[in-house]
């Protein structure tokens, strides 16, 4: 039996990395209709009506990405995890030991909703993580060490830039998912993107959602964008979806 088509629009993540809850909005409104997942992040953590943006998105079908990155001490992070899940927030970000992954793990409890490991940054590269004492390990050893910490612990999967999602799906035997952020059009400029990939590469790589920001929030015309955005997605996950039919 074939495999089931996967299509791009359920895997696109838009950042509403945005001044103001009112361009937030407006920018859902503009993509109604082709993007359904929607990312909220810390650049709207504190902007006035954020939380009644978010419980709006959810009421109206829509999925919500909580980027806060949840790091404090394990009791804490379970509270607040507890309270995203009551919410309904779909995917939410954490970071720090395995013990405070299972107070994530916890406090989610039977709800929807998935936890996301971060390992690196995309913005990040070698001279970075040395700065922050990991040296003498590359880029890409501490990604592996923090996707099996993950895995041990209990994640649904981990964010990674699509240059780590082929180990990453390896060493996990494919049981994490990998959101991979730093996504770059072939012609956008890299800005502060060290390992940025192209929509394309990330998903041939492994990627099983892609989050896209200034691509998308700076185009000129910005539903146009996504639209390529997305045929170039569709295109990796029909190859993808291809090869798993082949095997």
């Amino acid at each position: 039996m074939p495999s089931a088509r996967i299509d791009a629009r359920e895997r696109l993540i838009v950042a509403l990395d945005l001044p103001a809850v009112e361009d937030a909005r407006a920018l859902v409104n503009e993509l109604d209709g082709v993007v359904e997942f929607f990312k909220i992040g810390l650049a709207l953590q504190l902007a006035p009506g954020v939380q009644n943006l978010t419980e709006s998105l959810i009421r109206e079908g829509k999925k919500v990405f909580l980027d806060y990155k949840y790091y404090d001490i394990p009791e804490t992070v379970k509270k607040a995890v507890s309270r995203a899940a009551k919410l309904g927030i779909s995917f939410l970000t954490i970071h720090g030991s395995r013990k405070l992954i299972r107070a994530a793990v916890e406090g989610r409890g039977e709800s929807g909703l998935k936890l996301f490991t971060v390992t690196v940054l995309t913005s990040m590269e070698a001279a970075d993580i040395a700065e922050m004492g990991y040296s003498p390990h590359t880029v890409e050893e501490l990604v592996i060490a923090r996707a099996r910490q993950a895995l041990e612990a209990g994640s649904d999967g981990v964010i990674a830039s699509g240059r780590e999602a082929e180990v990453i799906k390896s060493i996990s035997g494919g049981k994490l998912l990998v959101v991979t952020p730093g996504i770059r059009p072939q012609a956008y400029p890299d800005d502060d993107q060290k390992r940025r990939t192209t929509p394309r590469e990330a998903i041939l790589a492994g990627a099983d959602y892609l989050v896209v920001g200034r691509p998308v929030t700076e185009a000129r015309n910005r539903r146009k964008e996504v639209e390529n955005i997305l045929e170039e997605m569709q295109c990796g996950l029909d190859v993808v979806t291809a090869a798993v039919a082949g095997s």
